[in-house]
């Protein structure tokens, strides 16, 4: 029933908008990919490919996650001050407490996070959205009374950086850590029940009711692993950087959104995937790194993120009115 309701969507959508739907991001990618091989001799570098896989890395984890909100009908803006929560207590329990112990507990939190975002929203009814966006002002006040506003520093607890920085095959274990959260997130939506019942419910949660599925739960799930996500991301940039702040994430939400809206993941629910949001993600980054190494004023790359934006909503928005 679910996959059915899925599917179908697809019949509603011109040709056009429906192969851009299924594999879009895949064209615009490869032109940007091949533009700055181009034009620009550092980018094929090992060196600053990996550097990007590395700085993105938390983003692509909470982005991945934050896919299967928007695929499930909601969305969720408090991932911003979760990571940084998590990160800051995540470090300040690692300087007396094993790395193990304290990764556990900022994972915790995180879960904690989502779950309480999950029930006000798919409980209480209150708009995912606004719901938590005021969470993430709570959370954030949270982070700043325990850390009483200070950085908390971890150069004396050099072994919490192991998290992000070891390496393995030459590549660092936040890109691994990634790699594998993405796989498992893909996996999830894909090919469980649980995955498709999320589609299901994004795209018609009336009829997913009717068809037996608890879409509340389902909701809560998604919400749990965003937080869990979130909180990941904020543990592996604090292990990276060896230190943390509840002043971080401010912006983080938006740039995570933008990633997977630019992916083709519908605002509106029911239409998504992660392997798209990957996608999306990179071309982002791609676009700031090209900026970077051409030198093209700043102000310019964020004109361009903008307008992306813009053409990514505009053209989710006019498929979901060829559907209606």
């Amino acid at each position: 029933m679910s996959t059915d309701t899925a599917k179908s969507w697809n019949r509603y959508l011109p040709p056009a908008l429906r192969s851009w739907r299924d594999a879009g991001i895949i064209l615009p990618f490869a032109i940007l990919f091949v533009t700055l091989s181009i034009t620009s001799q550092p980018f094929l570098r090992k060196t600053n490919l990996l550097n990007i896989l590395d700085q993105q890395s938390a983003i692509l984890i909470i982005a991945a996650a934050g896919a299967l909100i928007l695929v499930s009908g909601a969305i969720d803006l408090s991932v911003g001050a979760t990571y940084a929560l998590a990160g800051c207590v995540s470090a300040q329990y690692a300087i007396k407490h094993s790395v193990l112990s304290a990764v556990i507990v900022g994972l915790a939190l995180g879960l904690l996070v989502g779950i309480v975002n999950g029930i006000i929203v798919a409980i209480f009814k209150i708009n995912s959205l606004i719901a938590t966006l005021a969470m993430s002002f709570v959370i954030g006040g949270l982070g700043a009374k325990i850390t009483k506003g200070n950085l908390i520093m971890l150069t004396e607890k050099p072994e919490y950086g192991k998290i992000a920085q070891s390496t393995w095959l030459g590549v660092s274990s936040s890109i691994w850590l990634m790699v594998g959260v993405i796989v498992v997130l893909g996996f999830l939506l894909t090919r469980t029940t649980t995955g498709r019942y999320m589609i299901a419910s994004g795209g018609n949660a009336q009829a997913a009711r009717l068809a037996g599925i608890r879409v509340s739960l389902i909701r809560i799930i998604a919400f749990g692993i965003s937080g869990m996500a979130a909180a990941l991301a904020g543990i592996i940039d604090a292990s990276r950087v060896l230190s943390a702040s509840a002043q971080l994430g401010g912006t983080l939400a938006f740039t995570v959104l933008a990633g997977i809206v630019v992916g083709g993941t519908s605002i509106a629910g029911g239409q998504g995937s992660v392997w798209r949001t990957v996608f999306g993600v990179l071309f982002i980054a791609l676009i700031g790194n090209g900026f970077d190494l051409l030198g093209i004023d700043p102000l310019y790359h964020q004109i361009a993120l903008g307008l992306i934006l813009l053409v990514a909503v505009g053209l989710d928005a006019w498929g979901n009115n060829k559907r209606r």
